[in-house]
């Protein structure tokens, strides 16, 4: 276009050259043809009358007139041509500024069809995520109507079990003090172990799992000795009412023994440190398991998997015990000296019993059990002694209901091995089974106070011991990650 442009302004410049050169041109012609009769006119005029001369001299006049005119008309052409040529480029550009609107209003077009299409489908989308909504809010709707059901349901029912738990408590009351009477009426007969056990019968008769409980036998054979944790085996517990011994160690692993056996049931993997302690639900079906991973690990024992892994401590999780009154509620305590959810009576490394109200979360009372660190706290099955272990390498016994001690058991070889180590009691209440340094097993009588039976099997310090809950067998556990079965 720029070079259509230059060759029209050549073009035009061209024209008005040759204009200007073929006026000059036919000027000089006319002078030249007109030289002649001007001539010859002059001749006759200067003899001639003035009336002549006078017309020469107008045509003379009129002739300049004529030059100017044709030389105002070549410069009025080269006004327009210049303004001719402004007005062309005047009217490209404008063209092309209307070409670039016209390509931009055809880019505006698409982008709002494009626009207008997103515009329908978020529409549509947010129509589905309204209706969505409306559903997502109808169901919470359904479920808050359930849960406010199923909660005045759970009200009703905890207020009959609290009524049927008052109802045990006063049976529980009466056995008691049918036992206190029969004892103080059997003293002086010398047979006090006889209504002992006769009482126990009544007691363990009014308690939940009654139809599974023998009389304690106190071991003295080793019936299995079980390699079953690498580096150490501090942990273990019995399946309620049942035989199976759970176990845990170093190795980040629990196992589940048949004692009948001795044979290895299954494994449970999934632990990311030493297994410090365990608990199982009533039921049977999970198994807890606190670790020096600072967390708490829970198996489905059918299965075997990891269903939950409780976070939260920052330190190493030493205890962990199942809710008596709802296995869905597990209770815990580390090194980090939190209690994330703690049973009623635990000790701590300042060698003091502590007293706590779950509900609330406050400390009711508190005592000094030992004089150095409480490694286990095991609590009777009938509720009214709690049996301390310490590392000064003494048993105190405490009366729950005063928490005064009542008793005290010591051993010359007994010598507490670590901050972990676990006593026992046995299932009648009659015993006390606590590992020692030495490698053997201390057996006392809670009644007498005194060794009843010493159990030498393991070649190093006993960790744990643990009573079958249906009275036998007697389990314990050291350092090496052997474990011994008593009969």
């Amino acid at each position: 276009m720029a070079k259509a442009s230059k060759t029209q302004e050549e073009i035009a410049n061209e024209a008005i050259k040759h204009a200007l050169k073929a006026l000059r041109k036919r000027h000089l012609l006319e002078e030249a043809a007109h030289a002649p009769a001007v001539l010859a006119l002059s001749k006759p005029i200067a003899s001639q009358s003035s009336e002549w001369k006078e017309k020469a001299e107008n045509l003379q006049v009129e002739l300049q007139q004529c030059y100017k005119a044709q030389s105002r008309l070549s410069e009025q052409l080269v006004v327009e041509v210049a303004e001719s040529r402004a007005s062309k480029a005047l009217v490209q550009e404008k063209e092309n500024a209307v070409a670039d609107l016209q390509k931009e209003l055809t880019e505006l077009r698409d982008e709002c069809s494009q626009l207008k299409a997103d515009l329908e489908e978020k529409i549509k989308s947010l129509e589905l995520v309204v209706s969505e909504n409306s559903e997502l809010k109808a169901h919470l709707e359904e479920m808050t109507a359930k849960a406010n059901k199923a909660e005045s349901e759970n009200k009703m029912l905890i207020d009959r079990w609290m009524l049927e738990k008052m109802k045990d408590a006063e049976r529980l009351n009466e056995a008691n003090a049918l036992y206190e009477d029969m004892v103080q009426k059997l003293k002086a007969s010398g047979l006090e172990q006889l209504a002992r056990q006769q009482v126990d019968g009544i007691v363990r008769r009014s308690e939940e799992g009654a139809e599974f409980f023998l009389e304690s036998n106190i071991p003295s054979t080793c019936k299995y000795r079980l390699r079953a944790h690498e580096g150490g085996c501090a942990a273990m517990l019995f399946e309620y009412n049942s035989g199976k011994l759970i176990t845990g160690g170093q190795d980040r692993s629990v196992k589940m023994w048949d004692t009948n056996t001795g044979s290895l049931s299954s494994t449970l993997h999934g632990c990311l440190g030493s297994v410090l302690d365990l608990s199982i639900t009533h039921d049977n079906r999970s198994v807890i398991a606190a670790s020096s991973s600072n967390n708490l690990f829970v198996w489905d024992v059918s299965s075997g998997r990891v269903r939950h892994t409780l976070t939260g401590h920052t330190d190493k999780v030493c205890a962990v015990d199942v809710s008596k009154v709802s296995s869905r509620h597990v209770v815990s305590a580390a090194y980090d000296r939190t209690i994330k959810v703690w049973d009623l009576m635990k000790g701590h490394v300042d060698g003091n019993l502590r007293l706590w109200d779950i509900q609330s979360g406050k400390l009711l009372s508190e005592v000094a059990a030992h004089s150095l660190a409480v490694t286990s706290i095991s609590l009777s099955r009938n509720g009214n002694v709690v049996v301390t272990s310490g590392r000064d390498n003494l048993h105190n016994l405490f009366d729950v209901r005063s928490l005064e001690v009542c008793g005290t058991l010591r051993a010359s070889g007994n010598r507490v091995a670590s901050n972990w180590s676990r006593s026992c009691i046995s299932p009648d209440d009659n015993h006390v089974a606590a590992g020692s340094a030495d490698g053997s097993v201390y057996i006392w009588s809670i009644s007498k106070g005194d060794i009843v039976s010493t159990l030498k099997e393991h070649s190093s310090s006993v960790l744990c011991c643990r009573w079958s809950g249906i009275g036998k067998p007697l389990a314990s556990a050291d350092k090496n990650g052997i474990v011994c079965v008593w009969t």
